[in-house]
């Protein structure tokens, strides 16, 4: 199975980088709540953004796009812009997590409204990476 999903479509691999990426993210805004309690909600959704952010770009990098390291100047070209579109992205992703727990007052409703943003995100990083970040990959 893992070398079938290997050998798909970028965008399968993508979507299955997103997935892991999503986890990451969630698992670690519940490790932030969990070592700190009285935090505010802000700070466990930004500890799981940066993870959620690194653990994709390197997937994406390596796996998805099976871009080749070019230069420490063209690698922090390719850092800066994926940032810049994961600020975008990321804006989307906190507009459903904070409204969805802002409407309801779960936790559920909270993680629920991450899901379907980061989901409407990644569809659109993935068109933006494809075309501006990972442009010489070798896929």
């Amino acid at each position: 199975m893992l070398k079938a999903l290997s050998e798909s479509h970028p965008i399968v691999r993508y979507a299955v980088s997103a997935i892991v990426s999503v986890i990451a993210n969630l698992l670690a805004q519940e490790a932030t709540v969990t070592a700190a309690p009285d935090a505010h909600l802000m700070v466990s959704i930004v500890v799981g953004t940066i993870i959620g952010f690194l653990i994709k770009y390197v997937v994406d990098k390596i796996w998805t796009f099976r871009e080749r390291y070019t230069t420490a100047y063209g690698e922090a070209q390719r850092i800066t812009m994926s940032g810049l579109f994961s600020v975008l992205t990321t804006l989307i992703f906190w507009a459903f997590e904070l409204g969805f727990h802002a409407v309801w007052q779960t936790d559920f409703a909270k993680y629920l409204g991450a899901v379907i943003g980061l989901s409407i995100g990644y569809v659109l990083k993935f068109w933006l990476d494809r075309r501006h970040v990972f442009r010489e990959s070798t896929v």
